[in-house]
């Protein structure tokens, strides 16, 4: 992967992360209905999805490139994940029990599941959150949904890529049974990153013009779906007619996997357009900000909630702003030392230090 495509990707990572925290910023009882709009198209989902696909690309990047082993790789994934949500968790629950106090009314169902700290990092550790039959809030950490849907695909990535005959196929339905429908109903998604990557390792190339139609064409149709509400026509009247609230957030799983072919078609494109291109000016800083990336989308929602319990008085802008400022904050103490916690990790399992790289 050149450095324009690298560059490209983490921007994309962050606008998703601010688009998701855009869509929560939105509701009502936080800005007064002044950015409904952002509810009404239902942004936040689709940045979701986004982030599948770009999950996807990069796992087999690194699965590919560099995790040579199902060790590697379930080290890589593991520490990646909790050296985030573990902390994430914790201030979580402390926030919560903070805003709880403050402004009770803020802190009702379906906003906030008030278990207790114990069963929030059993469950959220074990990202299981979502899984058939488990599927629960964690606080008012509503975004963790995503994380219990990530784990599922890293596993079930690791038993396709690393076995292997008939333990492969074994595992792979057994895990497929064990997370549950709604894990697999947005996997589509998440494979067209795999896909994306696949073409891109084997040399696929686009003429120029195929090029910019595939980066073009996927934006102007994205723009079209909503402009005529087509997520809520497949939700309605094509998916086979199972409950909304059985599926959660898979429960427009018809429109995620054609918006997860769309990003990835633009992927395709925009990967051709970029080879040979220059954008060393812009590498560091959006490198930089989509470090972040990860911490924005896990810790904003308690961070919103707890400020507006605290402040009701704050402006839109206020709000939003001091929401972002403890983001990179607690992106700068857990999420960008992840080299060091992957070090501490193998020294208390090894008894000495170990380099990391990566």
């Amino acid at each position: 992967m050149n450095a324009a495509l690298s560059t490209y990707l983490n921007l994309l990572r962050l606008v998703a992360a601010l688009v998701v925290v855009l869509s929560h910023f939105a509701y009502p009882r936080f800005t007064d209905g002044d950015w409904l709009w952002v509810r009404e198209l239902n942004l936040g989902s689709d940045a979701v999805v986004v982030f599948f696909v770009l999950s996807g690309f990069v796992i087999s990047l690194t699965a590919a490139q560099k995790d040579h082993t199902l060790g590697a790789f379930a080290f890589a994934r593991a520490s990646r994940l909790i050296s985030v949500a573990l902390p994430a968790l914790l201030l979580g629950w402390v926030l919560d029990q903070w805003g709880a106090a403050k402004a009770p009314g803020d802190y009702a169902v379906p906003f906030y599941n008030p278990l207790p700290l114990w069963e929030q990092v059993l469950r959220g550790l074990s990202f299981t959150n979502e899984w058939g039959g488990l599927a629960t809030r964690l606080g008012s950490n509503g975004p963790y949904w995503s994380l219990s849907y990530e784990a599922a695909y890293y596993a079930l990535f690791a038993v396709g890529f690393y076995l292997s005959g008939p333990r492969r196929g074994v595992l792979l339905l057994s895990g497929a049974l064990l997370v549950g429908i709604n894990i697999l109903l947005l996997m589509p998604a998440w494979l067209m990153g795999v896909w994306v990557y696949r073409r891109l390792a084997h040399g696929h190339v686009l003429r120029d013009a195929t090029a910019v139609l595939f980066a073009v064409l996927p934006v102007l149709l994205y723009l079209l779906a909503l402009r005529f509400a087509l997520p809520e026509v497949l939700r309605l009247h094509l998916q086979p007619h199972l409950s909304a609230h059985a599926l959660r957030y898979s429960d427009e799983y018809l429109w995620n996997a054609l918006l997860g072919g769309m990003v990835g078609i633009h992927l395709l494109g925009v990967a051709q357009l970029l080879r040979g291109i220059d954008l060393d000016w812009a590498e560091r800083p959006v490198a930089w900000l989509a470090g972040a990336s990860f911490s924005i989308y896990l810790i904003h929602y308690p961070l919103l909630q707890a400020l507006h319990a605290a402040r009701p008085d704050l402006s839109h802008a206020g709000l939003f702003g001091l929401t972002l400022f403890g983001c990179f904050a607690f992106a700068q103490l857990f999420e960008r030392p992840l080299a060091l916690w992957r070090r501490l990790a193998l020294a208390t399992v090894h008894g000495r230090a170990a380099p990391v790289t990566g």
